[in-house]
């Protein structure tokens, strides 16, 4: 006779069969009968947050950094709406995860209950999927679902919400090998003739251009991108959300492109005779205003697990609706078999353009400052942890000086918010990253107004003994939002100083971390070099940065590629 388990139980066992090794969350009582399972056994270890925000974060940088699905646990009520915005941000850059919330009994669901709130209405906006699990009988399979959703196809956060009393109920727990819905059925293998079309505009292009985004990291297409660039000699770009997808270091890398990309990847973008975008979407912040990047010559060839990503902004020509992976490794197969190479002559006169666009050496910044130059902290920390670190990064100025001045050449290993452009996700995030990369260096690159969003994750830091290096970069500004005043806001600064900041070295040192500050350009790579150098401690390093240094290069919102602000 089978043993009945409660819903607790069950969602745990659940939890086990996934192969979940952590979840992050917080406590309430709506969901403490599952606190309680997850108390009784070892396998599925819970790591306490200190805002459930941080435990959406956390999750989301493990996914992120592992290719797994992150897990987080919230309460029903202030637990689940204090995760919406963790939630918002890994929907918008698609990244996998399951939140589990509690919910007030079903029995009192509508009735204003103490601490109840319509889950499903307010995160069904920025989830894949949700659930609200009414019957016991239900429970599993809703959950092996959630996971099947999250990682499959587009990926993105399913959420789960169960009722007080259905984690109390008993019922017989079966755990499904698989699962079927008739209404979810992505597609991977991408169509044979598209493919062929798509070989044939390649094999024909004078001035190519490879457009490759967050898609090719979360499909862990980064061997054969780059099997893809240097077998055709083109020329390759990568979205914020893409860094470490083709390598930074490689000559035929052009450096990021978009609001804040390089001169010479914007411009190639702009004025490519063929463009093949992978994993991307066109977004406001890559290609600024479609109308400016219309271009009748120009034919595209889009390939992108989601069908609704294709000519959403920008109309393409040979659209490739698949997953990345599968998809590259076709269309290589199709190259080889091929045998034909693209006019030789002509891509080395467009890689002649690219160079002179390159020389314009659009990330030179002054080194002779006897202030500490933000671009100078990012360039130490790449030659200190030789680019072998895990960074996160908070939003804002700080964000751009570390995609730009960070040379990733390895996916999964740059971490941010790029979507939803998330203030506090750096610190959470690094906690995540960590948990799922142990022993390897990760460094959170923030400014002193993200820090304080989530800062009191500098205690689940402590009681976890995670050893993560914080990089602030504190100008006394909301850097981006001032570099904005200046442009656009005739220096009118309307709440962007950071007025009353706490003494950073003494609040890590409060929560028992090492705290530093930095105020000399001499002192940076040392104080970096003795941070790195403690292996077992979080140190959180103060750098007193130049309070007028802009991001450049700058494509103002609504212009062109080309109406690059360089100086």
């Amino acid at each position: 006779m089978s043993t009945e388990l409660t819903g607790a139980e069950i969602t745990v066992r659940c939890l086990q069969k996934e192969g979940v090794d952590h979840i992050f969350g917080y406590p309430g009582g709506a969901v403490l009968f599952i606190y309680d399972e997850l108390f009784k056994q070892d396998k599925v270890k819970h790591v306490l947050v200190r805002h459930e925000q941080a435990a959406v974060h956390a999750a989301d940088g493990y996914a992120r950094s592992s290719n797994k699905i992150g897990v987080a646990l919230v309460t029903s009520g202030p637990g689940v709406t204090n995760a919406v915005t963790g939630i918002a941000t890994a929907y918008m850059d698609s990244i996998p995860l399951v939140i589990i919330s509690g919910q007030v009994p079903t029995h009192a669901i509508g009735l204003d209950a103490f601490q109840e709130v319509d889950t499903v209405g307010i995160t069904r906006p920025c989830v894949k999927h949700n659930f609200l699990v009414k019957d016991i009988n239900e429970l599993a399979t809703t959950i092996k679902k959630a996971f099947f959703i999250a990682s499959t196809g587009r990926p993105g956060p399913v959420l789960v919400d169960i009722p007080k009393d259905v984690s109390q109920q008993k019922a017989v727990f079966v755990y499904p090998e698989s699962v079927a819905m008739r209404s979810y059925n992505p597609v991977t293998r991408g169509h044979a003739g598209q493919i062929r079309k798509a070989v044939q505009l390649i094999l024909e292009a004078k001035r190519p251009m490879i457009y490759a985004g967050g898609g090719i990291i979360l499909s862990d297409a980064a061997a054969q991108l780059t099997e893809l660039v240097r077998m055709l000699g083109f020329p390759c770009t990568n979205t914020l959300m893409g860094l470490g997808g083709f390598p930074a270091t490689d000559r035929q890398c052009v450096g990021m492109l978009g609001m804040h990309g390089t001169y010479e990847a914007n411009m190639a973008m702009q004025h490519c005779d063929v463009l093949v975008a992978i994993g991307a979407r066109f977004d406001d912040r890559v290609i600024g205003n479609p109308k400016h990047f219309f271009n009748e010559d120009r034919k595209i060839i889009h390939i992108d697990i989601d069908p609704s990503s294709i000519s959403k902004r920008v109309k393409v020509d040979v659209p490739i609706v698949g997953s990345v992976s599968d998809v590259l490794v076709e269309l290589i197969k199709m190259l080889k078999v091929r045998k034909e190479k693209p006019d030789q002559t002509a891509l080395d006169a467009w890689w002649t353009q690219i160079d002179l666009w390159r020389a314009r050496d659009c990330l030179k910044y002054d080194r002779s400052s006897s202030i500490i130059k933000p671009q100078l902290v990012i360039e130490k920390l790449y030659d200190v942890t030789k680019g072998d670190a895990f960074v996160t990064s908070d939003v804002g100025q700080h964000q751009m000086w570390a995609a730009q001045f960070y040379k990733f050449d390895l996916p999964r290993r740059w971490i941010n918010s790029g979507g939803l452009g998330t203030m506090g996700f750096g610190l959470p995030a690094a906690m995540g990253v960590q948990f799922a990369n142990p022993g390897n260096m990760v460094a959170c690159v923030t400014g002193e107004a993200s820090i304080q969003m989530c800062i009191q994750e500098l205690s689940t830091c402590k009681q976890y003994n995670l050893p993560l290096k914080v990089i602030n970069l504190n100008n006394r500004y909301m850097g981006m939002v001032r570099q904005w005043q200046e442009f656009f806001h005739g220096n009118r600064y309307a709440e962007s100083y950071m007025d009353a900041l706490p003494d950073f070295v003494k609040l890590a040192e409060s929560y028992g971390h090492v705290g530093m500050k930095i105020e000399q350009p001499g002192d940076v790579e040392s104080a970096l070099t003795e941070a790195f150098k403690l292996k077992n401690r979080l140190v959180f390093m103060d750098f007193i940065t130049d309070q007028t240094e802009n991001v450049f290069p700058m494509v103002p919102g609504g212009k062109g590629l080309s109406e690059m602000i360089l100086v």
